[in-house]
């Protein structure tokens, strides 16, 4: 069995100090995360209503609890939306439009002949039991 070589560590890496993100918790300096208190929670949740992760709010632990809870409990009451609906528009796509509309084009004139043929198919069937009786 060969082993792979191992890349030898880089060093602007090795001498590049990680800075914390600080929480916006502790900036404020809240001490109870309520759920009632929409304008906070709204900077912990995306614009498609996901709760952020911790790398990018910058919380420990305990402050993440606490506010994945509060959002809950504020999706459970109805003051924050679960999910956010986004409405994205289609783009015209040239020649492939044109083969589209062609095809359903064809599709709703064969409907159109099944329903004719269907009206047509009960109007005779309710002129013979009109004549019998």
């Amino acid at each position: 069995m060969s082993k792979k070589p191992q890349r030898p560590t880089r060093v602007k890496d090795a001498n590049k100090k990680i800075r914390k993100k600080p929480s916006v918790l502790s900036l404020e300096k809240v001490e109870y995360v309520d759920y009632k208190d929409v304008n906070l929670l709204t900077r912990f949740v995306s614009d498609r209503s996901k709760i952020k992760a911790r790398r990018v709010t910058g919380n420990d632990v305990q402050q993440q609890n606490e506010i994945a809870r509060a959002i809950k409990n504020a999706r459970e009451m109805a003051l924050l939306p679960y999910t956010k609906r986004v409405s994205s528009q289609r783009t015209s796509r040239g020649d492939r439009e044109g083969r589209e509309g062609r095809a359903t084009e064809a599709a709703v004139a064969d409907q159109v002949e099944l329903l004719e043929d269907e009206s047509a198919e009960v109007e005779i069937e309710s002129g013979d039991e009109s004549g019998e009786e």
